[in-house]
């Protein structure tokens, strides 16, 4: 059994957010675990196997299909498992392999930051030596395409999810609120109409588009946008920064 699991954070999709750390961790892998996410996602997997290519790793690939979500389910017991699949599959795939040192998984953005893949590693048994290289997270990335600050001054900051913004609106208390995982376009449910919005999708890399204005102008433009370029890819990646003046 696999004794070490290296998670590295591959930022949001440019081959220059790939730090030198990382870049350095997956050279000195002995093996990659490398996701395929079914068709219309090839793009992905051909992503990370181009940046693996560039750090000139000779590491050997283990590819491994993505279960996929019942969405029949609810939503935290559809996650739970969707978890245990994606931990079974890893199991079988590095029981199978005769690889001896460090596996690597190269992970979207930072591996800390609304991803799973600490916590599926923790189902794998024994559980691994785990080591985190950071990443570039789309927060950063959106921030720097805009040209705008993460925060405003003694302001605080908000993560949170499309589901929350719906259910509970705006949290009390932060001038700036970073919304990831929504596919529901939530800004437009949620009592945002008075709020400034960032919006970014395919940050980092070159199909990069972006959209900034309040609310009220802009809902509609960004809906109509993430449609056509989700149509266009077969899937998207996106995430918005909401503010109130003052």
């Amino acid at each position: 059994m696999i004794k070490d699991l290296w998670l590295v954070g591959i930022g949001t999709g440019s081959p220059v957010h790939l730090t030198l750390e990382g870049r350095s961790a997956l050279r000195d892998a002995a093996a990659i675990l490398l996701p395929r996410k079914g068709p219309g996602k090839d793009d992905l997997a051909t992503l990370r196997a181009s940046l693996l290519a560039s750090t000139g790793s000779g590491a050997a690939v283990l590819p491994f299909d993505m279960p996929v979500r019942d969405e029949s389910l609810p939503y935290l017991e559809r996650v739970e498992r969707w978890h245990d699949e994606i931990a079974e599959i890893w199991q079988q795939t590095l029981r199978e392999t005769t690889v001896d040192g460090p596996v690597a998984l190269m992970v979207w953005g930072d591996p800390g930051l609304y991803d799973s893949t600490l916590r599926i590693a923790q189902r794998l048994t024994p559980v691994p030596a785990l080591r985190v290289v950071p990443g570039i997270t789309a927060l950063q990335a959106l921030t720097a395409a805009h040209a705008v600050p993460f925060n405003t001054i003694d302001g605080a900051v908000t993560i949170t999810t499309g589901q929350q913004l719906r259910e509970n609106g705006m949290p009390v208390g932060s001038s700036s609120v970073f919304v990831m995982l929504d596919g529901q376009c939530s800004f437009r449910q949620a009592r945002t109409d008075d709020c400034y919005i960032w919006w970014g999708a395919f940050l980092g890399m070159p199909e990069q588009v972006t959209l900034a204005g309040p609310v009220s102008e802009t809902a509609d433009q960004i809906v109509a946008l993430r449609a056509a370029e989700r149509a266009r890819h077969g899937w998207i990646m996106d995430t918005y920064l909401l503010r109130r003046p003052g």
